[in-house]
């Protein structure tokens, strides 16, 4: 006797391969949805962690601004600091006294600001975050524990002399025409004092190279195609925020780049103009028209504001307006800054992205004394 043995007709094959398919569809889009979501998520926590880097760098050299930079010159000297433009538009050379903080208003990428710090410590390199006392008698130099706290033999450094007045505090002093000299050096004639009441400052600068000018410079502003590489991420007409340390062997620098798809950045500063200890004055330029001293004594706040976006662009995201207020009209500086149009400035699919502006406010601590 012979069984019968049912199988599977071709409908219910088809039948069964279209449902297959089917469902295999929706995971895949669903698959694809949670790769791309993971995507933007991994770029705005990349993007994320960069602001926090790259910005507490600016925050810093800013706070710094001032540090070690002498206030008065013992005698005349001659110095040099970038040698070319635009960085060498904000040069103090030759001879006048260093102002610690300067920008050029709306003359970058987007009409962004460039920002420039004259700081010992903005170089990064460790004979410029070294500094220790000399005084009479011997051994004439303060050192430190541990021993690689200590400025090394060959470092260039400058030695300033505190002063007990306004009229000659931080003075560098000056062997007839140079600035400057070794650590090494210190204890020679004319670097070490011979009045046993008085102590002197030594700032470490450079490690290597004889110095172009008593103190180091660094410059912040927004770099694009073709000097720097901006990412593929990045929207059209975007850059890179960079830093940049002015070099003493040739005036030159090289690009740091410090936060990506950056499309403006705005300077403002809170001034005490009359001395009275409260903030008079908001303005986005301070350079014209003043000097080293004045903008010690004057400027309490500086202000940067910097607009990039997150992530990548997101075809299933829509910014919410083509305008964009720096700062923002909560701010003190509100109208001094600029009011970004996405729409001209970046171009097609600009509301794709998501624009952010970073705000820092800095109170710089070393422009004054006190």
């Amino acid at each position: 006797m012979i069984k019968k043995e049912d199988g599977f007709t071709i409908l219910e094959l088809m039948i069964t391969m279209i449902t297959f398919v089917i469902v295999i569809a929706s995971v895949s889009s669903i698959f694809l949805g949670l790769v791309n979501q993971f995507k933007q998520q991994s770029k705005i926590a990349e993007t994320s962690l960069e602001g926090l880097t790259g910005l507490e760098i600016l925050r810093q050299d800013i706070e710094h601004a001032g540090y070690g930079v002498p206030w008065f010159f013992q005698s005349a000297i001659n110095y040099n600091e970038a040698a070319s433009a635009p960085a060498s538009n904000y040069n103090d050379s030759p001879g006048n006294l260093p102002r610690a903080v300067l920008s050029g208003n709306n003359i970058g990428s987007n009409g962004s600001d460039y920002l420039v710090i004259k700081s010992m410590n903005v170089a990064r390199n460790d004979a410029s975050q070294m500094w220790t006392t000399l005084k009479a008698p011997a051994p004439y130099v303060r050192t430190w524990t541990p021993a690689s706290e200590n400025l090394a033999a060959t470092d260039n450094v400058i030695i300033l002399f505190p002063g007990a007045t306004d009229l000659n505090s931080r003075t560098l002093v000056v062997n007839g025409g140079a600035f400057s000299t070794t650590y090494s050096n210190v204890t020679a004639a004319p670097w070490v004092p011979t009045d046993l009441t008085d102590t002197r400052l030594i700032y470490g600068v450079d490690p290597d190279t004889v110095l172009r000018m008593p103190f180091n410079r660094s410059d912040y502003f927004i770099e694009v195609e073709p000097n720097i590489d901006v990412p593929d991420r990045c929207a059209p007409n975007t850059g890179v925020l960079v830093k940049t340390v002015v070099r003493h062997n040739d005036g030159g620098f090289d690009f740091m780049p410090l936060l990506d798809c950056v499309a403006d950045m705005q300077v403002v500063y809170q001034r005490d103009t009359n001395d009275d200890g409260i903030i008079d004055n908001t303005t986005d330029v301070i350079s014209v028209g003043l000097t080293a001293q004045q903008i010690r004594n004057q400027v309490k706040e500086v202000r940067v504001y910097i607009l990039s976006h997150e992530g990548q662009r997101d075809v299933n995201y829509t910014f919410p307006n083509s305008t964009i207020p720096i700062p923002d009209p909560s701010d003190p500086g509100f109208g001094l800054g600029s009011t970004f149009n996405l729409s001209s400035s970046i171009g097609t699919g600009w509301q794709n992205y998501r624009w952010k502006v970073y705000t820092i406010v800095v109170n710089p601590s070393n422009l004054r004394s006190t």
